[in-house]
């Protein structure tokens, strides 16, 4: 009787450790996304470079199976020093009629999610985290920036409290306009009078006033998988956002998402409250991140001035950019998925 009684204790224990270590799996996709390039591109140039945003592995999101093909004279993968993001370049040598590559990667991308947030907060270093609270020449942390942080924050003592009050006063006072191209440039003292805007710009704002508000916050640059089975993405990149918590690490929002849902769906405030007490903390399976930061001189060096962000791929033909502006759109590349 008494072997009996330790064996169920022992099976009760083993149990209770499961329950505890398990983890709570969150929604996943997989799929494949093949970039299609073919330069639009003077076949005169004698110097073509072209630059490709290239997803790398981490705790959110597998890449793998990435393969390269064209008619190139030379490619390579770089980081890009500043933020460290990952480059894919190509670079065509001489006069030639068609400049052409294909990249192809496969990718699971997890669902992200903080489900809990501490009662007290832990201090931080400013110094180990000042690329994250100071401004940048795309993202100056002017004087009329920080008074709207000071108002938007006031009275709030924590880091949390700090970052959900800029949160709730974006996704209260700022819109999605439809009209703006691409993800917008992130024109933060213009935005907090206009307060209409793309992904890039809501972000933009929420990461400029929690900067000068002394919360350590970043732009995620990416791209969004189409929610059927395959389709394309060439103008589905995205940008969401991220905070510093101390003792819980990068936080996730997306309040651009809540403005796209009230938007999209006619709704007003009230009805879009699960979307955004979601995308606190919270941001879906259906994207894949590039990388972070502003002003980015790309690894090998564009000619030109630095790039507002790198979320588009971007060329160049004898030291001039090609296509009409940041976003690239018609400088010849398609980009398309498949769900496996």
């Amino acid at each position: 009787m008494r072997m009996r009684c330790a064996r169920i204790v022992l099976f009760a224990a083993l149990l209770c450790c499961l329950l505890v270590v398990s983890p709570s799996f969150a929604k996943e996709r997989t799929g494949q996304v093949t970039i299609e390039v073919n330069l639009n591109s003077p076949a005169e140039a004698k110097d073509v470079k072209l630059w490709i945003p290239y997803p790398l592995s981490d705790g959110n999101q597998d890449i793998t199976d990435a393969a390269i093909k064209g008619n190139y004279s030379q490619a390579g993968v770089y980081r890009e020093p500043k933020s460290g993001n990952a480059v894919l370049y190509a670079e065509w040598k001489g006069p030639v009629q068609e400049r052409k590559l294909i990249y192809a990667l496969q990718v699971t991308r997890r669902e992200q999610s903080t489900m809990t947030f501490p009662e007290q907060e832990l201090a931080f270093s400013p110094a180990e985290f000042r690329p994250y609270l100071e401004g940048s020449p795309s993202l100056p942390l002017t004087p009329k920036v920080r008074e709207r942080a000071l108002v938007v924050t006031k009275g709030k003592k924590t880091v949390l409290a700090k970052a959900r009050a800029i949160y709730d006063w974006i996704v209260e006072n700022m819109y999605r306009d439809p009209n703006v191209k691409g993800c917008g440039f992130g024109e933060v003292e213009r935005l907090l009078e206009a307060r209409g805007g793309k992904c890039a710009d809501i972000h933009s704002v929420f990461v400029a006033l929690a900067r000068a508000a002394g919360v350590p916050a970043r732009e995620v640059f990416g791209i969004r998988m189409p929610k059927g089975k395959s389709g394309d993405m060439t103008k589905s990149q995205h940008c969401w956002a991220e905070f510093y918590l101390p003792g819980t690490g990068w936080v996730v929002v997306d309040a651009a998402d809540v403005r796209k849902y009230i938007l999209e769906q006619q709704s007003d405030l009230a009805q879009a409250k699960p979307v955004r007490e979601y995308y606190f903390g919270r941001v879906d399976e259906n994207r894949i991140a590039f990388g972070t930061g502003r002003d980015i001189v790309l690894n090998p060096p564009q000619s030109k001035s630095p790039l507002n962000y790198f979320m588009y791929p971007y060329a160049e033909a004898d030291g001039k950019p090609l296509g009409e502006d940041l976003y690239g759109f018609d400088i010849g590349y398609k980009i398309s998925f498949t769900e496996l």
